[in-house]
């Protein structure tokens, strides 16, 4: 039972304040005329004032509430180097059983298991739920056993009692990790990238001072390079994808005897090779109503450089017009077809004929860029059933089909043939355009096709076939009709949309490759989808990062694409294989967060311990005592730790009694006012 005094003003503050000022006013008037009965009238006025003050006497029945001691475990990854699991369990039993044995106290044992998402040490997430669930005011200390390692300091909350670290690790703990830097997601192909790499040592190590390391380069799981480099030294590391696509790129330096872990002994980068410019030679052989359909596409790519000719007065044609006086700049034959002809990335013939431009050295030169690794795609004309054909060229040799010699000159309907639906350039064409696709109106027919079929025409024919020659690829469209589609004629078709697929197919952009292999992550899920031009693809093989392997079956998705997913048990590189194609994909990075910086240290948490004026303890030192200590007095020192009694308790009746009740105020005003009146009366 505890007794206090309050108040319980009946007006406002400031009206008892003015009606104070005016009673002094009163009394100093009083004096200054020399009234006897001054002091009595101050009396009385001073029982009003108290009696609006409204003093009560309030009693409390108080149950007291014991101290709430937290006590956070860290259970994360990094806490399964060395000794540190086993020394933090030692350390909290302990913790627990002497806290126990004080009086009024109560634990609370809150596990601070990894993060999501490799997101590290979320200690200070936990404290704050933590602190949330119990009432403040009775939080008397807050312990954290862990290496000091926390990784979400953004979240701490404003402490109400002391926080104390128990640092769980060894003196002469030690770890090497390899740190790489300014790493790219995307870098141009053929073009020099500079990494930095660095290779550090951290903790009571015994190798000497500039000593040096070994460092092995692999690029997409092949077979890796080996380097010397010196510890503790930024490398600048220069780079040059060979590739477009995903580029996986594998660091690593063997692991030493004594060091915590080598999980931080390599570093898994994955960079998407893009090109810079493609580059594309469009040569129109007369001018005709879809002449500009090829330019108008290219040109809206802006990722492609566009050198166009067209045709406009032949060789032998002589109208008696002085070449002076032509607009028309010379075709550069030489520079295009024999110079820089591999600067190019694709070629387009639109419509062109021999028309003796092009000597035979010239087209020879073009044959050999496909199959040292270029793209032709050849768009059909009648000009292509001629005597003056490109097909009755050195190109014989490389042109997918041949032609007939005969026009058809009928409408119809372009077709995804069967293949096509399998094939990237077509596949889901009909998902591009609503409704049925318009005619087109002609058509050169051609046969004996060598390479892929993908789309037909009139009478079933041979529309658009595709090839691989050597290294190159090339293309035969067997009509000069697509751009009835661009126009809207009889409601178009996906003619942007097929053309720009064809020109990418034939500059090799992975995406549209017709036989690949490659996997998506997300988190530690891996989507692996396969492509291919067959029915059926066998078993894949999926080899872990620590050589675990896996035999995966892939289901077909959608014509030509299979897929399959994969939970990722471990972070690292992961191998696929299927057939002849094999690819690689990282999940996560080499080194998780928790592995970055090993070795214990309370620097990260030391503003948050010294804002309580808590401390620090090596549990390898064993378990500080524990004492008592006043709010706002230091709560560490040499071989203890602090806690701040809270004193906390639960109100169960509050009894208020009025020390004026009315009767008592009115009796005392009236007494006062009239022993006044009669003394100045007397007088």
């Amino acid at each position: 039972m505890t007794g206090t005094l309050v108040f319980d003003p009946l007006l406002p503050l400031w009206l008892i304040a003015t009606l104070g000022v005016l009673l002094g006013a009163g009394l100093l008037l009083a004096l200054w005329r020399g009234l006897s009965g001054w002091g009595l009238r101050a009396l009385a006025g001073a029982v009003v004032l108290a009696a609006l003050m409204g003093p009560v006497y309030q009693q409390e029945d108080r149950q007291p509430l014991s101290d709430i001691v937290l006590m956070l475990e860290d259970d994360s990854a990094s806490q399964s180097l060395g000794s540190r699991r086993d020394q933090t369990a030692r350390t909290a039993d302990a913790l627990a059983t002497r806290l126990a044995e004080r009086p009024n106290t109560e634990l609370r044992r809150i596990p601070i298991p990894d993060g999501e998402d490799n997101s590290g040490t979320r200690a200070m997430t936990a404290l704050s739920e933590a602190l949330a669930s119990e009432p403040q005011g009775r939080v008397a200390g807050i312990f954290l056993l862990s290496d000091g390692r926390v990784h979400d300091l953004d979240r701490a909350p404003a402490l109400p009692a002391p926080l104390h670290l128990l640092q769980s690790g060894e003196d002469s703990d030690w770890d090497r990790r390899l740190i790489l830097k300014n790493a790219p997601a995307f870098a141009i192909l053929d073009e020099e990238i500079t990494m930095t790499l660095r290779i550090e040592d951290m903790g009571a190590t015994p190798v000497p001072p500039g000593s040096s390391a070994d460092l092995a380069i692999a690029v997409d799981g092949a077979a890796p390079q080996n380097f010397t480099i010196p510890i503790g030294e930024d490398i600048d590391l220069p780079i040059t994808l060979s590739h477009g696509g995903r580029n996986v790129l594998e660091f690593s330096t063997p692991g030493l005897d004594g060091e915590l872990t080598d999980r931080n002994n390599r570093a898994l980068v994955q960079i998407n090779g893009v090109r810079d410019r493609l580059s594309v030679l469009l040569v129109s052989g007369a001018p005709h109503p879809g002449g500009r359909t090829w330019r108008n596409l290219l040109k809206s790519d802006s990722s492609v450089d566009l050198v166009h000719f067209t045709i406009l007065r032949p060789p032998e044609k002589q109208d008696g017009i002085p070449v002076r006086e032509l607009s028309l700049i010379a075709f550069p034959t030489r520079e295009l077809f024999l110079e820089k002809i591999d600067d190019f990335d694709l070629i387009i013939f639109d419509r062109y004929k021999r028309r003796g431009i092009l000597p035979a050295i010239y087209l020879e030169n073009v044959r050999n860029y496909i199959e040292g690794g270029g793209a032709v795609l050849i768009a059909a004309g009648p000009d292509f059933a001629s005597a003056d054909s490109l097909f009755r060229s050195p190109l014989e040799a490389i042109v997918p089909a041949r032609p007939t010699a005969r026009v058809v000159g009928q409408p119809f309907r372009p077709k995804v043939t069967d293949l096509g639906t399998r094939h990237p350039v077509t596949a889901g064409l009909d998902r591009e355009h609503d409704g049925p696709w318009g005619h087109w109106l002609r058509q050169v027919e051609i046969t004996g096709e060598t390479g892929d079929v993908v789309m037909t025409g009139a009478e079933d024919r041979a529309l658009l076939v595709l090839d691989r020659v050597g290294e190159g690829r090339v293309a035969l469209l067997a009509s000069d009709h697509a751009w009835l589609w661009n126009r809207g004629y009889e409601g178009g078709g996906p003619q942007l949309e097929l053309l720009r697929r064809l020109a990418h197919w034939m500059m090799k952009e992975p995406e549209l490759e017709e036989e690949a292999l490659w996997a998506e992550a997300n988190g530690q899920t891996m989507r692996i989808i396969r492509r291919s031009l067959e029915a059926e693809v066998p078993p894949l093989t999926l080899t872990t990062p620590s050589g675990d392997m896996h035999e995966l079956t892939l289901e077909e998705v959608s014509p030509g694409r299979f897929e399959t997913l994969f939970d990722g048990p471990e972070i690292g590189l992961y191998r696929l294989a299927n057939g002849d194609l094999d690819a690689v994909i990282g999940l996560g990075p080499a080194a998780p967060v928790e592995f970055e910086r090993t070795i214990a240290s309370n620097a990260e948490l030391a503003p948050l311990i010294d804002s309580m004026q808590g401390g620090t303890a090596a549990m390898a030192d064993g378990l500080p005592r524990l004492r008592d200590v006043r709010e706002g007095r230091p709560a560490a020192g040499r071989g203890w730790l602090g806690l701040t009694p809270r004193d906390a308790y639960q109100t169960l009746s509050v009894t208020q009694t009025p020390l004026l009740p009315h009767w008592l105020v009115l009796a005392l005003f009236a007494s006062f006012m009239l022993l006044g009146w009669l003394r100045e009366g007397r007088r």
